[in-house]
């Protein structure tokens, strides 16, 4: 799998901002590099998680990186560190699986913000630089209602890097809607997403978020910012 640019550095800005946002420290797991394994991402979603969750809890969860789809099947796996792309259905974590878990979890609110893309449409094994090879939306009818998926791109689109700002354009943008007051994600959504389409364009990609449930019955809700 080729380098996801600047995946590391975007998930630790993420965790900075929601510390500033009231998010506890002690609440956090933040796994990189090597320590993103599929027993690593397994026990944080299925065990660390559910222990740790009340019914008034807010869920947040940021996964910036790798990703691929099955050969057999199409379906969207997380490639973690050890994970190997031929041999997804063995050493990849699905994306069904990560919702359904996230979905059970007795809590009021689980955000869910996915900086990769799902980029097997056409048969391609090359991608353009900077990409990063993830996801597709999970079907909406499989999303509780207590759930909402900001996702960078949509389809079979490319999740793109700025080398000028450092960042995935999707990370930055979402950062940047943070730090300028934007409280839930339906506000965060439709600030971005004119925004990364046009820094997209410049980078000859075409990108464009999406968000689940629709924009319109999220507002008010998935708040962020208090």
């Amino acid at each position: 799998m080729p380098k996801s640019d600047y995946s590391k550095s975007d998930a630790g800005i993420v965790r900075d901002y929601l510390k500033a946002l009231g998010f506890q420290e002690r609440n956090m797991e933040f796994i990189t590099d090597d320590k993103a394994t599929f027993s690593s991402i397994k026990k944080t979603i299925e065990t660390w998680l559910p222990n740790r969750v009340k019914k008034d809890s807010r869920v947040f969860i940021y996964y910036s990186g790798h990703g691929a789809p099955a050969i057999k099947s199409g379906d969207a796996y997380i490639v973690p560190f050890d994970g190997d792309p031929n041999y997804l259905e063995d050493t990849g974590y699905p994306l069904k699986r990560l919702y359904d878990k996230l979905g059970k979890l007795q809590v009021a609110e689980v955000t869910v913000v996915l900086d990769s893309c799902f980029s097997g449409a056409g048969g391609r094994s090359v991608l353009a630089k900077g990409a990063r090879p993830l996801v597709m939306m999970a079907d909406i009818t499989t999303i509780p209602s207590n759930m909402a998926i900001l996702s960078a791109t949509q389809g079979s689109q490319i999740s793109t890097s700025s080398p000028e700002k450092g960042h995935g354009v999707f990370t930055y943008y979402f950062l940047k809607a943070l730090k300028e007051g934007k409280k839930n994600i339906s506000e965060i959504y439709e600030y971005i997403k004119p925004l990364v389409e046009d820094e997209a364009k410049q980078l000859n990609v075409q990108q464009s978020p999406s968000v689940s449930p629709d924009a319109e019955k999220l507002k008010g809700k998935f708040i962020l910012r208090r």
